[in-house]
This record gives structure tokens, C-alpha cells and sequence, in this order.
């Protein structure tokens, strides 16, 4: 698979688009007096950001025009299916904040409806049983710049087609030796015509319908019967849809002139599917990731799940932004990564407490600050936030700092601690670097009494660094997991791109009040965005994009 050409988009905002103005026609024209949608993902996975995309979409346009949305599973392929992925999709939609009522559904449900409506196909001359071997089948159907030709058993008679289908139904043959086929036109310019299979026989156990049915409807043949059903107004699906909308379209009026689906027909709308920069979506990549042990499971935070998303601290409104940043568009582009990632900041630096943590330390002595004397500072929980109060946290005579904040041969252009140089400690005093001690890995200085930070006479001390600090004796020792993007290109293909620096697991000293907070997400001052995950820190992004290009 080659990268995509598009070239990527770092922003591109909407507050409106086709589809929503394909919607306000239909309601002012009183074809629908609301409109209904569905989101129907294949349990075979979990759900990726891309599903994020739709899922705002689906269940947030009946939100703007008062209706409803389905959550519906096309489980018609019962070999990759399993009730974890039902499972997780539906926790991830609900993370996500959309609720479907009592509007949950499986293509299942409505196994048997279809079995009439194929019945009826072969009986109105409109479908019939094919006996060729898949190779045959597909030497015949002709490529996209020519036509097919017609199988030999086309113009099998009603009766005969009629009896094989139900004895594929009662399992008298065996897996492809026949399949039902709508019977449309194998010289159209649409492959996607051209008598396309709409059942097949596999024995296989379905999670839900364990060993009822050895036959299985096709997905293209499902999916518009489900939405009929259902009475959907507006079935929204991704470009890749598109040449499938003719059958879409054929498959329903020929049940409509049979009495078996109620118009207004269903309207099939399609709309470019979301593509990343340093992602893949393609839920086989994703399998090969999970199966080959790439990664930590479906719901690694590194992963392009919402699952992994979850973990990882990326947050439901910050997926809800972004899909209205991302806006719906009819052609296909490249969303840069950074796009999302603005998204999750914004949201997050809004929610998130601050607290400091020291990820990389080097211990540092204030020589003249008295053994023993211990001394609490009030920090703001958040700099622009100030009804969320302070909090008190701990200083004393040892402190744990940033190693990056000490250079014993200082760079030009370099304001933090040095030899000679001064600098405050955020919240505290400012202290005199008096030198580094190489035997113990330790910074040495001395503090002035008379510049904590808040008293009287401070802003006389004036310098141009501030570091943090944790104080050695309170500190929290805990483990923190840095995260970086999964692929090291822009567009990864496969595996060969995966980027081996992705994850780090590094010892670091936190400040005290981390250990027992009853909240789960914060800003590490300077570090970024972390979540508490089982007992550990994983970074959700930093305060900035690091991948900038310059």
C-alpha cells in the first residue's frame, strides 16, 4: 500500500457541511419528520480514531436536528467475531458520551427477515444459486475496464435456485459449493453490479446465534435490509462505500416493489474516512500490532484505539473537538497529527490540575538551609484558575531537581543553574549555585532568606531562570511511561515504520500530594499532560507539539 498523496491539513474548521445541508432539505421538504442514523461497526475489533470521527458524527447530527441513532453490530461474519469486541465498542461509545437508548441492534436480529428477502430475490427472477468454484466466479467477473460474462447456471430456473438455497440453508452442501447471487447486470461498468454474491454457506458458531444458521448473508447485502428495517433516514458511511451505493439502491426498491421494506428508502451518503499523519488505521495492521506483540494489547496507549486512547489520557471532549475541527469533507485528505493533539491540550489544560514532578533528578543541597527545618509552600493548583485554591507542599533542605537544570560549563544563552549563577526555585526562595559535587551527583548552593516567593521584599531578587523542585525526604518515587507516536514516518505502511523509541519507562520523584489525589489526570509543570494508569504515570502529550517542524 502506498502512502497517501494528499497532502496533509494542519487545521480546517466546520460548523457546517454537505451533509448536514442534505438533512435540512429533507426536513424542510417534510420527507422526514426526524431523521434517524445508525453507526454499525463490524465486531472484529476495536474500535481506532477514525471510528471516533463517525461515532461524533452519527450520534451527534440527531443531536442537532432532534432524532435518533442506532448503535447496530453487522455481525454477519461470524468467524472474526467475538463478544470481547462487542464488549469494548460498546464501552467505547459510551466513553465517548453518546447514549442510544433502547436502540441497540445486531445483524443478527435479523437473520431471518433476510432469508425471506433472498427467498423473495430468487422467486421475482432477481437472484439465483451459482454452483461455480470462487476461481471460476471470479475468471468470469471481468475487470474494471472490461465486462463480465454471464455464469452457467444464471438461467437456472426459479425452482432449482429455490431448492438449492434451502438446502445450503439446511446444510446439505458444503462450504462453496454454491452461493446466491443477485442476478442485475455482469456487463455493468460497476464491478460492484455485476450479479454480486449475496450468500454464501459457512459453518461456522456466531456469538449470538451459536449453530442455527451454515449460510450468512453477505455484508452489501445486510447492511441496506438492516437500515430499512430500522427505518433509517440517512446511512453515512466512508468513501469506500461509494461504488456499493448503486446495489445499495437496486437491492432495496426491488424489496420495496415487493412489499417488504416501506418507503422513504433509506439514503446512503458517503464521506471521506479520517487518515493521520504517523498512524495506520487499517484494522488488519492493527491485528498484525496485537498478534505479533508489537504492542501491549488493543488498548496500549500508544495504540490508535480508543481503547488505548483511554489509557494513554486522551480525553472524550478533546475526540469530540477534533472531530468538529476536522469538519466532513467528500474527498480525501490528511489530517496532521498535531491537529489532535492540540485538541487533547486544549481540554486538558483546562481540567488538569498542576503539580511537580522531577522526571529525570539530581539531588540538590542547600547548605545553609537549617537540618531538619521543613517548611510548606502554597502552590495554586492551577496558575489561571485561582477559585481552585492551593495546595500545600513541602520544602526542606534536600530537593530533588530537573538534571537538565544544572550545567557545570554553562552554554550561551543558558539561565539556570550554574556556578555563580542564581535562580528561584519555583513557589520558594532563590538560591546561589555554589558548585557540583561529582562523587555523590550533587548540586550544591545556598538560598537567601528573605526571597520566598509571596513575602515581603521577593520581587527585589530578580533572575532570569525558575526550576522546579520536590523535596527528597516527601518525595513520591513512582514510575512514568513516555509516549510517543507509533510510527516513525509520516505515513507508515506497515510494521518496518514503527518508531523503536515510542516508549520509555523512566524512575522519577514526584511531589507528595500525587500519592494519594483523588484525581487522574494532571500537568506535570514543564513535562506535559499525564494520566494515573494501574499505579503508574503515562504521559498523554507534551505542552507542546515536539514533532514542529522548524
Amino acid at each position: 500500500m502506498s502512502a497517501p498523496s494528499a497532502k496533509p491539513v494542519k487545521n480546517e474548521a466546520s460548523t457546517s457541511n454537505f451533509i448536514r445541508q442534505i438533512i435540512e432539505a429533507g426536513l424542510a421538504s417534510k420527507k422526514h419528520a426526524k431523521i434517524r442514523t445508525r453507526f454499525p461497526p463490524e465486531p472484529n475489533g476495536y474500535l481506532h480514531f477514525g471510528h471516533a470521527k463517525s461515532i461524533c458524527l452519527n450520534f451527534g447530527l440527531p443531536q442537532t436536528y432532534g432524532g435518533a441513532c442506532n448503535l447496530r453490530f453487522d455481525d454477519t461474519n461470524p468467524e472474526k467475531e467475538e463478544q470481547e469486541y462487542v464488549d469494548s465498542i460498546i464501552e467505547a461509545v459510551q466513553w465517548l458520551g453518546f447514549h442510544w437508548g433502547s436502540n441497540l441492534h445486531f445483524a443478527s436480529d435479523y437473520f431471518d427477515f433476510m432469508y425471506k428477502c433472498a427467498e423473495y430475490l430468487i422467486k421475482s427472477g432477481h437472484a439465483y444459486v451459482d454452483s461455480q468454484s470462487a476461481g471460476e466466479m471470479r475468471a468470469t467477473r471481468g475487470s474494471l475496464t472490461a465486462g463480465g460474462g454471464d455464469s452457467p447456471y444464471r438461467n437456472r430456473t426459479t425452482e432449482e435456485s429455490l431448492r438449492l438455497f434451502r438446502e445450503m440453508r439446511d446444510g446439505e452442501h458444503a462450504d462453496g459449493a454454491h452461493v446466491l447471487r443477485a442476478k442485475i447486470d455482469m456487463a455493468s461498468p460497476n464491478i460492484n453490479m455485476r450479479d454480486p454474491a449475496i450468500y454464501r454457506i459457512k459453518r461456522a458458531t456466531h456469538h449470538r446465534t451459536a449453530d442455527k444458521w451454515c449460510i450468512y448473508p453477505m455484508y452489501t447485502y445486510a447492511h441496506p435490509i438492516e437500515d430499512a428495517v430500522e427505518r433509517i433516514t440517512h446511512s453515512i458511511c466512508t468513501l469506500e462505500f461509494e461504488d456499493q451505493r448503486p446495489f445499495y439502491d437496486w437491492l432495496l426498491e426491488r424489496l420495496a416493489e415487493g412489499g417488504l421494506v416501506e418507503r422513504p428508502l433509506p439514503q446512503q451518503i458517503e464521506f471521506a474516512r479520517l487518515n493521520l499523519t504517523y498512524v495506520v488505521l487499517s484494522k488488519r495492521k492493527l491485528i498484525q500490532l496485537v498478534e505479533e506483540g508489537h504492542v501491549d494489547g488493543w488498548d496500549d496507549p500508544r495504540m490508535p484505539t480508543l481503547a488505548g486512547a483511554r489509557r494513554r489520557g486522551y480525553t472524550p471532549e478533546g475526540f469530540r473537538r477534533f472531530a468538529e475541527r476536522v469538519g466532513v469533507a467528500k474527498s480525501n485528505s490528511v489530517i496532521d497529527f498535531s491537529v489532535l493533539e492540540d485538541c487533547m491540550r486544549e481540554h486538558l489544560n483546562e481540567i488538569a490540575p498542576r503539580r511537580m514532578a522531577v522526571l529525570d533528578p539530581v539531588r540538590l543541597v542547600i547548605e545553609n538551609y537549617p537540618e531538619g527545618k521543613e517548611e510548606l509552600m502554597d502552590v495554586p493548583n492551577h496558575p489561571q484558575k485561582p477559585e481552585w485554591g492551593k495546595r500545600p507542599v513541602p520544602f526542606s533542605r534536600e530537593l530533588w531537581i530537573e538534571r537538565e537544570d544544572f550545567q557545570e560549563t554553562p552554554q550561551k544563552g543558558y539561565f539556570r543553574l550554574f556556578p555563580g549563577n542564581d535562580v528561584r526555585l519555583r513557589y520558594g526562595y532563590v538560591i546561589k549555585c555554589t558548585g557540583y559535587d561529582n562523587a555523590t551527583d550533587t548540586v550544591r548552593c545556598t538560598y537567601y532568606e528573605d526571597s520566598k516567593s509571596g513575602t515581603p521584599g521577593a520581587d527585589k531578587c530578580k533572575v532570569k531562570g525558575n526550576i522546579h523542585w520536590v523535596s527528597t525526604k516527601h518525595a513520591y518515587a513512582a514510575e512514568v511511561h513516555l509516549y510517543d507516536r507509533l510510527f516513525k514516518l509520516e505515513h507508515p505502511e506497515g510494521i518496518e515504520h514503527l518508531n523503536p523509541e515510542s516508549k520509555k519507562v523512566i524512575a522519577t520523584q514526584l511531589e507528595p500530594n500525587l500519592r494519594d489525589s483523588k484525581e487522574t489526570q494532571f500537568q506535570f509543570e514543564r513535562h506535559g499532560y499525564f494520566i494515573r494508569d494501574h499505579g503508574e504515570f503515562n504521559r498523554t502529550v507534551t505542552l507542546r507539539d515536539s514533532w514542529a517542524k522548524s
